[in-house]
C-alpha cells in the first residue's frame, strides 16, 4: 500500500508536538544565496578563531553532501527558557511571568552574581534534541524506507538558513532565529531525508526598523543588521575562544561568565517566548543564583562533577576560571575577591594566570582608592 505523503506530513508534526518540539516544518535542501552569504562573512574573518567553520564550509554549502541523496530537511524547534527563571514554579502554563525578563536584567546589574546564558544553565542541549529527532526519524521509518541523518548543532548544517525557508521564522538582525509565537529562546534541530515530504512556505521577516539588539551588544560585535562579528561577541569569546582575550574587551563583558543573552532579551520578539515544556533545561547547580566567587572556587574535579551532561564542561576549567577571573575583575573593590584571585596565582596554566593578574590589578586599584589596600 502506497504512503500518503500529505498524510504522512501531518502525522509527523503531531508526532513532534508530542515529543515536546514547539513547532515542525519541512523545506527543501536548496540554500539559495545562504551559502555565498557564509563565504563573504568567512573571507572578512569574522569567525575569529573558529576554524571548523573555514574548515566545513563546503559541506555546509550543500546538505547533499552530510546525506547523501537528501531532498528534505524536517525543521524542528524546542523551547528552553526555564521555567523557574521564567517565574513559573507553581503552575505549567507555557507563558512566562510578564516581567521575567526584569529578573535576567537585575542579575546582570548584580556585579558578584555569576551570569551564565540561559540555555546553558541545564542539560547539554545537543543530546536532547537528537534523542527526540532520531525518535521523530523512526515516525517516517515505520512506514516507508528513508536514508537519513539527524542534526542538533553537531554537524556543520546551515541551521537558521534551513529554518528560515521551512517557515519556522525569519532571520532577526542578530542573526538569530525569531518567531512570532516564540521570540528567540529555542534550539533548532534538523533531519535530512531522502524522503520527499511535501514542503512549507516560509514567512515574511517581521523586525521593521528595529535596531534594540544592535544598540544593546556590550562589545558592538553586530556590526550591522543581520552581520555578526564573532571577535566581539561574549558568547564567543567566552566559550569558543580558547585563548587570550583582548584587554580592550574585557572590562565590557562584566559578569558574563559564559554565553551572553542581552540581544535575545531586549528583543520585543521574545514576549512572547514559552518556557520549556521537557524538564531537561531546568539549571542544574544553582547557576541560575550562583555568585563569582563561589564557581571560581570549584576545584577542576568539582567542575568535571558538577558538570556532568553539561554543555558547560566542554570549555575545561581553565577557560572556566579564565572567564570568571575577567568578572572578578569587573566586581566592585574587595579584599576577599582580591585573595581569591591571588590564590589562583599558581595555576598551571598561563592563560589563566594572565587573566588573573589582570584582575587584580584591577582590584588592587580599586582598593587603593577606596583607601582599603
Amino acid at each position: 500500500m502506497k504512503t500518503d505523503l500529505h498524510d504522512l506530513s501531518i502525522y509527523l508534526k503531531n508526532r513532534a508536538y508530542a515529543l515536546g518540539f514547539s513547532e515542525c516544518r519541512i523545506s527543501d535542501v536548496d540554500l539559495g544565496q545562504a551559502p555565498e552569504h557564509l563565504h563573504t562573512w568567512l573571507a572578512a574573518g569574522m569567525h575569529g578563531s573558529m576554524h571548523y567553520m573555514e574548515e566545513h564550509a563546503d559541506l555546509r554549502s550543500a546538505p547533499a553532501l552530510l546525506q547523501p541523496g537528501c531532498v528534505r530537511a524536517i525543521c524542528v524547534r524546542l523551547d528552553y527558557l526555564p521555567a523557574t527563571f521564567a517565574g513559573r514554579q507553581k503552575d505549567t502554563s507555557p507563558t512566562p511571568h510578564p516581567n521575567w525578563q526584569h529578573r535576567y536584567w537585575q542579575r546582570l546589574a548584580d556585579p558578584k552574581a555569576a551570569n551564565v546564558s540561559l540555555y546553558a544553565q541545564g542539560r547539554d542541549y545537543h543530546k536532547v534534541v537528537r534523542q527526540r529527532l532520531q525518535k521523530l526519524a523512526d515516525v517516517i521509518s515505520a512506514h516507508l524506507p528513508h536514508r537519513y541523518r539527524v542534526f542538533s548543532d553537531s554537524a556543520p548544517v546551515m541551521e537558521v538558513a534551513l529554518a528560515t525557508k521551512a517557515g519556522l521564522g525569519w532571520r532577526g538582525k542578530h542573526t538569530l532565529l525569531l518567531n512570532r509565537e516564540g521570540g528567540s529562546l529555542f534550539f533548532l534541530g534538523e533531519i535530512l531525508t531522502d524522503c520527499p515530504l511535501p514542503i512549507d512556505e516560509p514567512i515574511n521577516e517581521h523586525c521593521g526598523s528595529c535596531r534594540a539588539c544592535i544598540d544593546v551588544c556590550p562589545t558592538r560585535a553586530i556590526v550591522g543588521p543581520y552581520k555578526l562579528d564573532a571577535r566581539r561577541c561574549i558568547s564567543y569569546l567566552t566559550i569558543e575562544h580558547k585563548g587570550s582575550i583582548d584587554a580592550e574587551l574585557r572590562p565590557l563583558i562584566g559578569n558574563r561568565i559564559y554565553g551572553c543573552d542581552d540581544c535575545q532579551l531586549i528583543c520585543p520578539w521574545n514576549k512572547f517566548a514559552k518556557i520549556a515544556q521537557v524538564p531537561d533545561f531546568e539549571p542544574r547547580n544553582h547557576l541560575d543564583q550562583a555568585s563569582l566567587l563561589e564557581l571560581f572556587d570549584w576545584t577542576e574535579e568539582e567542575f568535571q562533577q558538577r558538570l556532568q551532561g553539561s554543555a558547560i564542561k566542554r570549555i575545561g576549567h581553565a577557560q572556566w576560571l579564565r572567564n570568571i577571573a575577567i568578572a572578578l575583575g569587573n566586581a566592585p573593590p574587595s579584599r576577599t575577591i582580591f585573595n581569591a584571585l591571588k590564590a589562583r596565582l599558581l595555576h598551571p596554566d598561563g592563560i589563566v594566570v594572565e587573566h588573573v593578574l589582570w584582575a587584580i590589578q584591577r582590584q588592587e586599584e580599586g582598593l587603593i582608592k577606596k583607601g582599603n589596600f
